[in-house]
């Protein structure tokens, strides 16, 4: 497989693992757990898991003076993210705030143009946009309230936090450091922050039910562990723009776990967003080779010379 190929498949795994936050999160909430607590455990226990693989292949923990520092922004900004987007579920449904978190592409690829000087091309505008609209269909909302600004500003910080994290987890500094050691560091780091607000005041919730902490388990492997690993990989063989863009791939997961886990229907107009997404999808996997492919079928069908009057 080819590295590019190689890119996608991890993105697409990246995307999907991480759909599947509220499938393991939603019950423990039902449980008592508070968002910070969650994210406590969830960080925790993916720390032992990524040290203990990279100890396997043989790997040492130890780091350059340089990278400390990228890595310490680059593990806060994760867990800002994380922790933005939980606590804007107390001011707006969960799903009109994942719905908005989803603005995040179109701000990797501004902040690519911006800073690294990235054109983006029509078909990349055009996928982001359809991605997004696709996602907007998912969403089952219609009573018409008014979306709350602390909710808005804090998913807008969530999502600018995670679009300044795919860019910057491809800095130079961090690109020829092992993909395992960056996501262990970046996870030790991340949970700093949590760490930080439950010594600061914020109660420390466990699971009532014994097997709930399988629940927090999953959550460390799933899209904690294999989430972040996947994507800083992808992030290095295709690039952070397409990255984001298949991450669109998200909420596709939370969808076919509440049809076929939840009982949960779907309506035509969540078919419709579906297909958005997936033809965005594939119009990002498909890259270079969709346009030679166009201009051949151009060439099919050549324009007919226009008939003079007589």
């Amino acid at each position: 497989m080819n590295p590019k190929a190689k890119g996608y498949l991890l993105a697409i795994i990246a995307a999907t693992t991480y759909g599947m936050n509220p499938l393991f999160a939603l019950p423990l909430y039902a449980d008592g757990m508070n968002p910070e607590s969650v994210l406590f455990f969830r960080y925790l226990l993916a720390i032992p898991l990524l040290a203990a693989m990279l100890k396997a292949r043989g790997r040492s923990f130890r780091l350059s003076r340089t990278a400390v520092f990228p890595l310490a922004v680059m593990g806060l900004l994760m867990a800002l993210s994380s922790l933005a987007l939980f606590l804007s579920y107390r001011y707006m449904a969960a799903g009109i705030a994942s719905t908005l978190l989803f603005v995040y592409p179109i701000l990797v690829a501004l902040i690519m143009a911006a800073a690294y000087h990235e054109r983006i091309s029509r078909q990349t505008m055009a996928c982001i946009l359809m991605a997004l609209a696709g996602i907007g269909l998912l969403y089952k909302g219609g009573d018409g309230a008014t979306l709350s600004l602390a909710g808005t500003l804090l998913v807008f910080v969530s999502a600018l936090s995670y679009a300044v994290y795919i860019v910057g987890v491809n800095h130079r500094r961090l690109r020829d450091i092992a993909t395992l050691k960056v996501t262990l560091y970046v996870l030790l780091f991340g949970l700093a922050l949590f760490a930080g607000r439950l010594l600061t005041g914020t109660e420390l919730t466990l699971p009532r039910t014994w097997y709930f902490w399988g629940n927090l388990l999953a959550l460390a492997v799933l899209p904690t562990a294999v989430s972040f690993l996947c994507t800083t990989k992808a992030i290095q063989y295709i690039g952070s723009t397409p990255t984001a863009i298949l991450g669109a791939l998200e909420p596709v997961t939370a969808i076919f776990f509440g049809l076929t886990v939840f009982g949960e229907r779907l309506t035509v107009r969540e078919a419709v967003g579906l297909v958005l997404i997936i033809a965005a999808v594939t119009l990002v996997v498909a890259g270079g080779r969709l346009t030679p492919l166009l201009i051949r079928l151009r060439r099919l069908f050549p324009r007919m010379p226009l008939r003079r009057r007589p």
